[in-house]
């Protein structure tokens, strides 16, 4: 357990020069087309809908996000009931040959049955402009697109134990309803963000 503290310390605090967006703040560059899995281009503006949009800092090996990643589709379902749109950001550039390579994107998808955009973050143009850290990282915008929740899916910190404070989710379901979003930001846990030097 100690190991496991230390770790995740060190993992967190990996990109601390990318200053994360501040609650109530717009999304930046959301108008920049990625490619996404699909072969579609899409912006953020492309993706949101009509109570907003749900961005998630992800990859394809991050341990922290393998463990997290099974809640995906029941995120994907969430946000199309409540009419939020939905999309996974790759920004690992440093391993666009490697792990996260497109065409391991799409298998990877294909595999954990992703049912919303996975889209290529080309030069980690957004994960700068957004002060995303790690993967996965959470970014959930209202329907003006400015910043209600950041940070964790849940309280489980990428165990696979149960959560017992289902952050994301409850933003989620407030933010559709209009009500208020507590808490409004949370500890992001995970794997540095492999930004190309």
């Amino acid at each position: 357990m100690t190991v496991a503290v230390i770790v995740t310390g060190l993992l967190i605090s990996a990109g601390e020069e990318y200053k994360p967006l501040a609650i109530g703040q717009k999304a930046p560059k959301s108008d920049v087309k990625m490619a996404d899995i699909s072969e579609k281009k899409l912006s953020l503006n492309d993706i949101k809908l009509e109570n907003g949009l749900l961005v998630i800092f992800s990859c394809n090996t991050c341990p922290f996000v393998i463990a997290w990643e099974d809640r995906y589709p029941a995120l994907g379902d969430l946000c199309k009931k409540n009419k939020i749109g939905m999309v996974l950001l790759n920004s690992n550039e440093a391993r666009r040959k490697g792990d996260d390579a497109v065409d391991k994107m799409k298998s990877h998808a294909a595999e954990k049955n992703y049912n919303c955009y996975y889209v290529v973050d080309e030069n980690s143009e957004l994960a700068n402009a957004f002060g995303a850290k790690t993967t996965p990282h959470v970014f959930l915008f209202d329907k003006n697109m400015q910043l209600i929740y950041r940070g964790a899916i849940d309280d489980s910190e990428g165990r696979e134990t149960a959560p017992k404070e289902l952050y994301l989710k409850n933003a989620i379901e407030n933010a559709a309803g209009g009500k208020e979003i507590k808490p409004a930001e949370t500890r992001s846990v995970g794997c540095s963000i492999k930004r190309a030097s």
